[in-house]
């Protein structure tokens, strides 16, 4: 090696470290408060997480059907099921929803004569003073809010919002195409989520809204706290010393006050730290990269709707429909069924013709969901009672028994089907499991071993966000005094 090369290469060193240390600590003034902002807002939403209409809540404010008023029968597109169909209440008239497979809506009165109101003001107020059963204070017409501004309430807009007099001062969305509830929040959950999901998130109206902005804002923000955790965990090897090298008196770290709890906390929960923000930049799916491929419409189609539907007999299923909020008619895997749900969360599979409790038969379920897997051999049947890496769910229980399909396709697809109604709850391939590892896992720790097992997942979580905001508040410190200065 040359006089010249060896020179070099310590200077390198030097100029290396200088911008390693340059790096860590500009951007790491302002990762910090993000960092701060993520583990507090991140331990409100384990206890208030947002706002959304659940499928229980929305039975449990929904009318009983009136039965005695419904003489239209359902309608079929050529004698076959459209891709959702589906009796229920709306203000006061029993109506047909019909979802066809081009996504179009359409609402039909199922009594002869009568007359659907127009979703104005005066129809959001009732419907929802009647599903939360307080009475209707306010009612503004909207296009969306920081509770409405998630894409899935585009196909509802403009949203109707009522505030209602009750205790925990509700506030209802209206849909004005279906004219049905589609969200609630209380007080509670407002106050909670402003210091929980909307911080967590960065999910202000103004940037949320649009969703290309937002997805760049996260994943560029994300990125720069990557390397602010990066940098600050190799400085913090670097000045750790162990064994017979250690600093004056002993220590392993030359630090002191501050710059010591930053040093030993970064230590202690770097490796977290580092994947935590890691996955959460995930969260967005950069790349495009876990997107993971779905049956098409057409083969959706002959898996939900493969035969002809018999006549549905109105009389019969006004005898077996007492009580009611909701009558489903059904067809997949070539069982035609008819699916009752009713306020508390019950509901009933009946045969469509019989009228009978039935279900589709095991085989059946297999045998027309090989052919959404494009016939590909198939790997295993389990039949789940309880949840698996990917069927589950943080701090209750997800919709159970269920069917677990492993298909050897070239994307290797799994489907979770549930075995009363043949429904298919999920579907993942080899990207979108690989995804619940990189992200669900590592920004969540949602294994079932621990959400079960609450408060073990709960301490879990307050240990490592203790130690980041014990890094994240000593960094801002630092930061505000090196700025003073």
């Amino acid at each position: 090696m040359s006089a010249s090369n060896a020179a070099t290469r310590p200077a390198l060193g030097k100029f290396a470290r200088r911008w390693l240390y340059l790096i860590h600590r500009w951007i790491g003034i302002t990762s910090c408060l993000f960092f701060a902002m993520w583990f507090l807002s991140g331990l409100v939403m384990v206890y208030v997480p947002y706002p959304s209409l659940t499928p229980v809540e929305r039975l449990a404010g929904a009318e009983a059907i009136g039965w005695s008023a419904v003489n239209v029968p359902p309608r079929f597109d050529n004698g076959r099921l459209p891709r959702e169909l589906m009796l229920e209440m709306r203000d006061g008239i029993a109506v047909w929803r019909v979802t066809g497979w081009d996504d179009a809506q359409t609402t039909v009165a199922a009594s002869r004569g009568a007359v659907l109101r127009p979703v104005d003001a005066s129809y959001a107020g009732r419907v929802a003073s009647r599903f939360v059963n307080a009475p209707a204070e306010r009612v503004a017409r909207l296009q969306r809010d920081q509770w409405t501004v998630g894409g899935g309430f585009d196909r509802h807009r403009p949203l109707w919002k009522v505030s209602l007099g009750d205790a925990p001062g509700t506030e209802a969305y209206v849909s004005s195409s279906t004219g049905a509830v589609v969200q609630a929040t209380t007080r509670h959950e407002r106050f909670w989520n402003w210091l929980g999901s909307v911080p967590h998130w960065l999910y202000p109206t103004v940037l949320r809204q649009d969703q290309v902005a937002w997805r760049q804002v996260v994943m560029w923000v994300s990125g720069a706290c990557i390397a602010a955790a990066v940098t600050g965990m190799w400085i913090g090897i670097l000045r750790t010393r162990v064994g017979k090298r250690r600093f004056k008196g002993g220590r392993v770290s030359p630090y002191t006050g501050w710059m010591l709890w930053h040093h030993v906390a970064g230590l202690v929960g770097g490796a977290f730290l580092i994947t935590w923000i890691f996955s959460g930049w995930l969260s967005v799916d950069p790349g495009h990269l876990f997107h993971g491929a779905k049956p098409d419409d057409v083969a959706m189609r002959i898996y939900q709707a493969s035969d002809p539907m018999p006549a549905v007999s109105l009389e019969r299923l006004r005898a077996v429909g007492k009580g009611a909020v909701k009558a489903q008619i059904i067809d997949n895997a070539g069982t035609p069924l008819v699916l009752l749900s009713y306020s508390d969360g019950r509901r009933s599979t009946l045969d469509a013709t019989t009228f009978l409790p039935s279900r589709p038969a095991s085989q059946a379920i297999v045998n027309a969901a090989s052919r959404l897997a494009g016939f590909a051999p198939l790997l295993s049947i389990t039949h789940l009672t309880s949840p698996d890496a990917y069927w589950y769910a943080v701090g209750t229980l997800p919709q159970l028994p269920v069917l677990r399909l492993r298909f050897a396709d070239p994307t290797r697809t799994w489907m979770y089907i549930d075995v009363a109604t043949g429904e298919i709850l999920l579907t993942v391939d080899r990207r979108q499991r690989a995804y619940r590892w990189a992200f669900g896992l590592l920004h969540k720790w949602d294994l079932n071993a621990l959400t079960v097992r609450r408060p073990a997942w709960d301490l879990l979580i307050w240990v490592f966000s203790i130690v980041g905001i014990v890094t994240s508040i000593s960094g801002v410190w630092l930061g505000y005094k090196r700025l003073a200065r």
